[in-house]
């Protein structure tokens, strides 16, 4: 009975992580170059549960011979495992500003993508694919967030003013004649990277990712005046966080109805 109240409880816990996760992403539909989460969901491992008995054996010495019986399995419940992002490539919104850029992933290695760098805030390297940049008060390039946007050599890029135009390869020219690249990492598998706030993701060994310009077989550009919007599906989002609500629903009347067994077991049960 026990083990009941315990399945139903994590079933619960599970669904209402989900929600969670799936609040997130309905949150961060607007926000360019999101990535939506996907709940992994895994059961724990079954039980085998066996009854140890005893059985006494006829004879002189009247020996006892202990045995067990196996009763079956059990399921122990469920648990989110984890969220994995959708690395999909998001709708382009055309906006006319010059200092948003879009990445078009055009040919990619498998399920590989592209990202821009960013200087990430203890210092290390940062990805990002949130395109709405800006120029702060020093004249250097960053992210709406205010991370720093690196060229190819790893620099900070600095400009004289917000005008400047970037073109398909990347190459961003200021109104001053100032030239940098813009540096664009390629990741080869973008489930190994670590998602972190703000849009940033990281490599799990905090390793920068290869340079997209030298990969093999990678192509992709940049396109000037547009962002690319968050891949969230809005409608299916919706839809799941209800499947979630009602199975969440579903583990709370069977935790109910443990409830009212336990309670007629100990109070009418217990009075005979």
């Amino acid at each position: 009975m026990f083990k009941g109240f315990y399945t139903a409880a994590s079933g619960m816990y599970a669904q209402q992580r989900r929600t969670e996760m799936l609040t997130n992403n309905m949150s961060n539909a607007n926000t360019p170059g999101y990535k939506a989460d996907q709940a992994a969901m895994r059961a724990f491992p079954e039980m085998l549960l066996q009854r140890f008995d005893k059985e006494r054996v006829p004879t002189e010495n009247g020996l006892t011979l202990p045995f067990n019986k196996e009763v079956g399995r059990i399921n122990t419940g469920v648990y989110l495992q984890e969220a994995i992002p959708k690395f999909i490539q998001g709708d382009l919104r055309e906006t006319g500003r010059q200092s948003d850029v879009a990445l078009l992933d055009i040919t990619m290695p498998e399920n590989g993508s592209v990202f821009f760098t960013v200087r990430h805030p203890d210092g290390g390297t940062g990805y990002t694919r949130n395109g709405n940049l800006t120029v702060d008060g020093q004249g250097f390039l960053t992210t709406g967030s205010g991370h720093y946007i690196l060229d190819t050599a790893g620099n900070r890029i600095q400009l004289s003013s917000d005008r400047f135009t970037i073109s398909e390869g990347g190459v961003l020219t200021g109104e001053k004649g100032e030239r940098a690249v813009l540096g664009i990492g390629f990741a080869n598998n973008p489930l190994r990277l670590k998602k972190e706030g703000d849009g940033l993701f990281r490599t799990e060994d905090n390793a920068p990712l290869p340079n997209a310009f030298e990969a093999a077989g990678v192509r992709f550009r940049m396109q000037q005046g547009f962002l690319e919007q968050s891949n969230v599906d809005v409608s299916k989002t919706m839809t799941d966080m209800m499947t979630a609500y009602r199975a969440f629903e579903a583990n709370q009347k069977i935790l109910q109805a443990y409830d009212r067994s336990m309670d007629k077991a100990a109070n009418e049960i217990g009075r005979l």
